[in-house]
């Protein structure tokens, strides 16, 4: 599997934490979210990443794993052709590759509708904290991707030569995420969507994050769209925010208590 990334912060000890307690809104099941982890791997909760105030894991599965038991609810992503209803969302979920061995891309959610999966990466604090690194191993240049992969394979050449960089997003990320999805779409007869969701936090620990640095980070974002824009893979972003808007019927006070709960 893959991290996306470490949500802990070296100045706070996980003594410091009751890591066996996790913070779950109303709704979300405390079972459920303790087995996905579990398999996930990390050891996001024992180690008292998903207890920290800054984890990024908490966010995600609050804000999806309330969906799990309510599908339907789940508000549509922003910027995307119509999908249909949903029918299934998990938290955790991996995308495999071709092959066996290795590695493969754990997304932070996943939404099935009857012709799209839907990989869903969220990000919080990571954005404007952890310093973006760039690693693709020569399994990634198989030719198994296909034709319509080939701008998200220019990417990946482009990211690994330097001729392409951000500061705050990680792209690398985003394209092996994209080589999982589409592999594993196909292997559920589904057409693969990669969609991007985000804090935009005006502080971290007391310290100010500038509107520069949010609106650099949404360019970033913007400028990998384009890139990446007709492949196999659809991609779009939206942040928390904006994605809540849609929030309809039973889900507007699960909306709320998320909004209120991490600031968002």
């Amino acid at each position: 599997y893959e991290i996306a990334c470490c949500d802990w912060s070296s100045d706070v000890c996980s003594s410091d934490l009751d890591v066996t307690k996790l913070a779950l809104l109303e709704g979300v099941s405390e079972a459920y979210v303790r087995d996905r982890m579990a398999q996930a791997g990390g050891d996001e909760i024992a180690s008292g990443k998903f207890a920290h105030p800054e984890s990024s894991a908490a966010l995600a599965a609050n804000a999806f794993g309330w969906f799990v038991e309510r599908p339907s609810v789940l508000p549509g992503v922003p910027g995307m052709e119509v999908a249909g209803p949903v029918n299934r969302v998990e938290i955790e979920y991996c995308a495999r590759f071709p092959w066996s061995q290795g590695t493969h891309p754990w997304l932070d959610a996943a939404a099935f509708t009857d012709t799209y999966l839907i990989g869903i990466e969220s990000k919080r604090f990571e954005p404007f904290r952890d310093a973006k690194t760039v690693r693709f191993s020569a399994a990634y240049d198989r030719p198994v991707w296909g034709k319509n992969m080939e701008r998200y394979s220019a990417l990946r050449d482009a990211l690994r030569d330097g001729t392409a960089s951000y500061l705050h997003l990680d792209a690398a990320q985003l394209v092996k995420h994209a080589y999982g999805l589409v592999t594993d779409a196909r292997r559920h007869k589904l057409r693969p969507h990669l969609f991007y969701i985000f804090a935009e936090p005006m502080e971290r620990a007391g310290r100010h994050i500038s509107a520069d640095d949010r609106a650099r980070h949404r360019a970033e974002v913007t400028d990998f769209r384009e890139r990446v824009a007709g492949d196999e893979v659809g991609f779009t972003f939206a942040s928390y925010r904006e994605w809540l808007a849609g929030a309809s019927g039973t889900a507007v006070d699960h909306a709320a208590e998320l909004m209120r709960t991490f600031s968002l």
